[in-house]
């Protein structure tokens, strides 16, 4: 694509806008040209804020250090002024978000969130670009609710979905669906540093994350059905999500049976998730992992030190498929909770929305 897009990160200052800042400094297609925040963080310098907040291992991009970083609420206009589209990654109660992200969708300007105040809105697509492209035609019905030509919001999904939803897209009839859920500590936007109460420590607890981990999955695999996404009524899911001293990286162990007489071979299973292409790396888009879904024939892989980071953060990781007593398979997997499953996803998303023409 030779179209260059000015983008805009809602929630600079945060983990996953820090992740936006690293991945979107050296983007093929987008220019960062406006970093806003709360009214605390406003008319300072960006590098001056991160020089205390900085949360990766990665240094912070010196080409945005001498930018503004403008409110998020009070400087919108300004902001939608200055670009073609926003990234919004903001630490904020639900209602709250959701009225700024449709401020600016309102204000004209297409929003990419990374946070869960929509993702239940039958007319908001909550896109995984590999496996559900085709809900971005919802687009216009939203446009209508709002009363915009060109703005709207579009979300991802609860991050730690990024592991095994994926894993389980392109195996028909999944009718059961059991997940034990192992997520690191920058999901929570902490580092060990910050939350010192996790070193050595579980926590079989997080709040809301369960019911995101069941009820999201099924928009996932739904349908578009007069302007509106239908969710689907099967694979049924049950989820435990815990709180592990890992920095970054969610794990999943997922159990799964078939619908009566249509159960795969372990091999026709695998022959799947090797052959699976989404729509992401058919177009080509430059976030794209070259392999969406790897398997580990090794009893002791995927592992999440090792294995997170798979081609940029983008592939989801899965190994020790079997046969189970009480389901019919069992499994593990891993993604990368703030690349894949947060900033990175949202990237990939917008790539896909600039491709398919609802940025232009």
């Amino acid at each position: 694509m030779s179209k260059r897009y000015r983008v805009g990160i809602i929630g600079a200052t945060g983990m996953v806008g820090q992740r936006f800042a690293l991945l979107l400094a050296g983007h093929p297609w987008f220019e960062v040209t406006a970093l806003a925040a709360s009214e605390r963080s406003a008319g300072k310098a960006y590098g001056d804020l991160m020089a205390t907040r900085w949360l990766l291992a990665e240094p912070c991009p010196e080409k945005l250090k001498a930018m503004l970083v403008l409110d998020a609420e009070a400087d919108r206009d300004t902001v939608v002024g200055l670009v073609d589209f926003v990234f919004c990654a903001v630490d904020m109660p639900k209602g709250e978000t959701r009225a700024l992200e449709e401020s600016y969708a309102r204000a004209e300007c297409p929003v990419v969130s990374s946070n869960s105040a929509t993702r239940g809105l039958a007319d908001v697509p909550m896109i995984v670009p590999e496996l559900n492209a085709a809900h971005a035609e919802v687009i216009p019905a939203q446009r209508k609710r709002l009363g915009t030509k060109r703005g709207f919001v579009t979300v991802k999904s609860n991050c730690s979905l990024q592991s095994y939803v994926p894993a389980l897209f392109p195996l028909p009839n999944v009718e059961d669906v059991l997940v034990c859920t192992y997520q690191a500590i920058s999901g929570a936007g902490k580092s060990f540093e910050t939350w010192p109460e996790m070193v050595d420590n579980v926590i079989p607890f997080i709040g809301g994350e369960e019911e995101k981990s069941e009820q999201e999955p099924l928009k996932i695999f739904g349908r578009v059905v007069r302007g509106e996404i239908q969710n689907a009524a099967l694979p049924r899911f049950t989820a435990q999500c815990l709180r592990v001293p890992v920095s970054d990286g969610h794990m999943a162990a997922v159990f799964f049976r078939f619908a009566e007489g249509k159960k795969l071979s372990k091999a026709e299973i695998l022959a799947l998730w090797d052959g699976f292409a989404g729509e992401a790396r058919k177009r080509g888009l430059p976030s794209a992992p070259q392999k969406f879904l790897r398997y580990f024939a090794e009893d002791d892989m995927p592992q999440t030190k090792l294995h997170r980071s798979l081609d940029g953060g983008m592939t989801v990781s899965i190994g020790r498929l079997r046969e189970d007593t009480q389901y019919d398979y069992k499994f593990v997997c891993l993604s990368h909770n703030t690349l894949l499953g947060a900033a990175g996803g949202s990237v990939l998303t917008a790539e896909l929305l600039c491709a398919q023409g609802w940025m232009d």
